[in-house]
């Protein structure tokens, strides 16, 4: 948690997040992903003032749990000094603790970002579903909770101006717009209307714009006047040099099937939607189905 220091920013974490989506849909597979196709609604876990803080926060909990189908999860919420935003016990359940530190006491709207953080950790664990390091696990969860429906509170949580600033998560303000926005193309959701933070609104915008550049990429249709002639440029090289096995060029890598490359060349490259690894012949236009995701993907190879 920022409070009041320095907020990172870019995308320093994005291999990560691009991984952690990957993970994703491999764990719960395409059809699981899309029971979460309607994020948490923010009448659901709004805070006033005048709402009592421990019941408070017990409904705004019950409502994630329910968001996540963990009905039979109970999470019991209190509040202490602490360094970090929010800690959670993972035992094996049906009841667990997760502590919030004294300051959400007068930071009450964001109270439903502490939560969507920390019952993704409960929602990961029963999945048994990690990546090694801290680090990179809480990556994974920040990742996971906004791709799922409910990260959208953390970058709301998100404020900052010349004298005093706030962020939660682990992901920067423009890698929690990066998967908002991977949701929002996936799911055909427009979050621009939730946020109450004006800065959050911006790294949606600058989160999105990246997003976009994903599905620009080369041999994608879609790819821009520069990009092509880039792969072009590849693809002849890659041809020249076939039978030396697989010639990686940035995003994409060619390789040359079979003995001596009598198969033909073929090219990888990440599905813009859960970056699951295509490889295609190289033989002009060819429509691709990612089987990860089912993105259909049309290609200029």
């Amino acid at each position: 948690m920022a409070n009041g220091g320095p907020v990172m920013h870019g995308y320093p974490h994005l291999e990560t997040v691009r991984s952690a989506i990957t993970a994703l849909y491999k764990r719960l597979s395409y059809d699981t992903v899309h029971t979460f196709a309607t994020s948490v609604a923010p009448a659901d876990v709004a805070f006033c003032d005048q709402d009592d803080l421990h019941m408070g926060a017990q409904r705004i909990a019950h409502e994630l749990v329910r968001h996540y189908h963990l009905p039979d999860a109970r999470m019991i919420v209190s509040f202490r000094e602490m360094e970090h935003a929010a800690s959670v016990e993972l035992a094996a359940g049906p009841e667990y603790f997760i502590e919030l530190n004294d300051r959400f006491r007068t930071h009450r709207r964001d109270i439903g970002a502490a939560l969507a953080h920390e019952i993704m950790h409960v929602y990961l664990h029963r999945l048994d579903l990690s990546f090694p390091g801290t680090r990179d696990n809480e990556i994974l969860t920040d990742t996971a909770a906004t791709y799922l429906g409910a990260g959208w509170l953390l970058l709301d949580a998100y404020r900052e101006d010349a004298a005093s600033s706030q962020k939660l998560g682990y992901l920067t303000p423009e890698e929690f717009g990066y998967v908002l926005a991977k949701r929002s193309l996936a799911f055909g959701e427009a979050p621009e209307t939730w946020f109450t933070s004006a800065q959050a609104y911006t790294a949606y915008t600058k989160g999105l714009a990246q997003a976009r550049r994903d599905e620009q990429q080369p041999p994608l249709t879609a790819a821009g006047w520069a990009g092509r002639r880039r792969y072009a440029k590849d693809r002849r090289s890659a041809q020249d040099h076939g039978t030396r096995g697989s010639v990686p060029v940035g995003p994409y890598a060619f390789s040359a099937e079979g003995p001596q490359g009598r198969d033909g060349l073929r090219v990888a490259f990440p599905c813009p939607t859960c970056h699951q690894r295509i490889r295609v012949p190289v033989r002009g236009r060819v429509r691709a189905r990612c089987g990860l995701c089912r993105t259909v993907l049309e290609c200029d190879t």
